[in-house]
């Protein structure tokens, strides 16, 4: 009787988990979208690609508030006010040594990328990473306890605050500074949120010992989380050594398109996965069902939203940004390929982590990252997009790695994850393909992204309602309930 209690809480618990999260990813894109629609406009793609040139640096700031002993907070069954401070003065005490280290490497930085502008726009933009640095311990209270409608406020808000004073500096001629003044002002908001809905402050009295214990644990995903971060920017780097700022502009342009769009499914899942997977325990049974339950949420959102992109990203480009940056559509169609699959390497890096697997969750990403190098640089002689499609494949074949390890470790089969995988896929792609041949008439833009929008979406929902798909019911049930509360 009581685990059916505990099942019934855990569920809810999670649905309204990915009900916020959802809103926060949703409403982030959304409000992402406006705003760099009108910063698209005002700036070039060449001081896109100056930043664009420092990217790398900024997720890594992210990482710091995301990853390692913060992940490691969340897994603690018995969490004490010790165990927070100790990890808030152990990350405080290392950003300060990488800030310094960075900023005393500016000048590297900007000899290598050919732009001598670099070296004062990344002494400013690194101040990410002591900032990130503050709001770890209070950002893991609120993901262990499942707090999303906290974050998603905080979240919203920032980027609100920080994208309209990007806009305002654009206009009066600030240039590439609006962009990063954009990231610093929404992390610097993002920490007051933090402290605002957690209410917890770190006291001067500080022992380490929880930060021993956790270090075998949350090194490893630290450094992963820092490895995968340069493995989704390894184009960045080696594009602003190879080509022009310009060429560098449209790259970032379109993989800000393609993040935009996957991360409205991988943050909805990433921010409820891990602490619902450490709740369900070591009953493998169980954790088999929550996990391909998991995995098929991730589908069914994901594939539409990045095979949609690809559908209709030649309109949507033109029509919001202009004709400045069309180079950068076949770019965004190949990405969003492998755009897909990311939300689904979230799901399996998180059963990991919930296993306090994070050792074999590094070593898969470090061979990745290897491979991928490899056959990048192989293709450099064929240009920028061979290099992206060479990216692209190894992202999307990866993902059966992860599935042979997950099978290793609670014994979740190839053939359960193709079921729960391929049915949404395979719809996916049906349905973007019966809409490009029936919009094939229309020849204004404006209509035509509207009309592939509607229809993608219509016939989309058709389909899972005739098929009966218990995900869709499920979604669709949840929402009417929220409704009438």
């Amino acid at each position: 009787m009581n685990e059916g209690i505990d099942n019934q809480n855990l569920k809810e618990k999670t649905a309204q988990g990915l009900f916020w999260a959802f809103l926060s990813s949703g409403g982030m894109q959304l409000l992402n979208l406006i705003i760099g629609i009108f910063l698209a406009r005002l700036l070039s793609p060449g001081e896109y690609g100056i930043v664009g040139m420092l990217a790398i640096f900024t997720r890594l700031a992210g990482n710091l508030q995301d990853s390692g002993f913060g992940v490691a907070l969340v897994n603690i069954k018995d969490i004490k006010h010790n165990d927070y401070n100790s990890v808030f003065w152990f990350n405080v005490g290392i950003s300060l040594l990488l800030y310094l280290i960075l900023y005393l490497c500016a000048p590297l930085i900007a000899s290598f990328f050919h732009q001598p502008c670099l070296v004062s726009l990344s002494r400013f933009v690194f101040l990410g990473f002591i900032i990130a640095s503050l709001c770890i311990s209070p950002n893991a209270m609120l993901v262990r306890n499942l707090k999303m409608k906290e974050k998603a406020i905080t979240s919203l808000l920032a980027l609100l605050i920080s994208g309209t004073v990007a806009v305002v500096m654009a206009l009066k001629g600030f240039s590439y500074w609006s962009l990063a003044t954009q990231q610093v002002l929404y992390n610097v908001i993002i920490c007051f949120g933090r402290y605002y809905y957690t209410r917890w402050h770190p006291t001067f009295k500080v022992d380490f010992t929880p930060v021993k214990q956790m270090f075998s644990f949350s090194y490893k995903v630290l450094i992963t989380a820092i490895l995968t971060t340069i493995n989704n920017n390894v184009l960045t780097v080696i594009f602003g050594r190879l080509f022009p700022a310009q060429a560098v502009g449209n790259f970032t342009q379109a993989n800000k398109w393609n993040i935009m769009a996957n991360q409205l499914v991988t943050n909805t899942v990433a921010q409820v996965a891990q602490p619902v997977l450490t709740r369900v325990g070591d009953d493998n049974e169980r954790q088999r069902r929550v996990f391909g339950k998991m995995l098929r949420f991730t589908a069914f959102m994901a594939f539409p939203a990045m095979f949609g992109l690809a559908l209709v990203a030649p309109q949507l480009i033109i029509a919001t940004i202009g004709e400045k940056w069309a180079e950068s559509i076949p770019l965004l169609q190949v990405l969003c390929i492998s755009g897909a699959f990311i939300p689904l390497y979230t799901v399996y890096q998180n059963l990991f982590l919930s296993q306090g697997k994070s050792d074999t969750y590094m070593w898969l990403t470090i061979t990745q990252i290897a491979i991928m190098l490899i056959a990048v640089l192989a293709c450099h002689w064929l240009g920028i997009m061979a290099m992206v499609i060479a990216f692209a494949g190894i992202n999307v074949l990866w993902i059966l790695a992860w599935q042979l390890f997950a099978y290793r470790l609670i014994g979740y089969r190839l053939t359960s994850m193709l079921r729960d995988l391929l049915p949404f896929m395979f719809i996916a792609l049906a349905v973007m393909g019966v809409t490009y041949f029936v919009t094939l008439p229309v020849s204004n833009i404006y209509l035509l992204l509207l009309l592939r929008i509607i229809l993608a979406i219509a016939l989309y929902a058709l389909t899972m309602k005739l098929l009966r798909a218990r995900i869709f019911e499920e979604c669709i049930e949840f929402i009417k309930s929220r409704i009438k509360r």
